[in-house]
């Protein structure tokens, strides 16, 4: 299996789609810090070049992405959802 998202960091809580990604499709990404592995499932379909969740995110919690906060969830967010406006608003204001 070819990998279909990266991840700039451990410990970041959303990867990076390098290709779409199919509403329940299996995708495997890619650690850049250590070429490790992870596989999950995806809930949606997710854009070239958007984000999915590596991991359950709770409302208002942050979400981390190049070790940093990006944004705060504006509702519970599944792993393997599709991150993006609908439902991260961003930390600065």
């Amino acid at each position: 299996m070819s990998h279909k998202f990266l991840i700039h960091h451990i410990g970041d809580s959303v990867g990076v789609a390098i290709a779409d990604i199919s509403a329940e499709e299996a995708v495997q990404g890619v650690y850049l810090e250590d070429d490790s592995t992870i596989l999950i499932n995806s809930k949606h379909d997710i854009p070239l070049g958007h984000k999915i969740a590596l991991e359950d995110i709770t409302k208002n919690s942050k979400v981390i992405e190049y070790r940093v906060p990006i944004g705060i969830a504006t509702e519970e967010i599944k792993q393997g959802s599709y991150v993006h406006t609908h439902n991260l608003k961003t930390a600065r204001w």
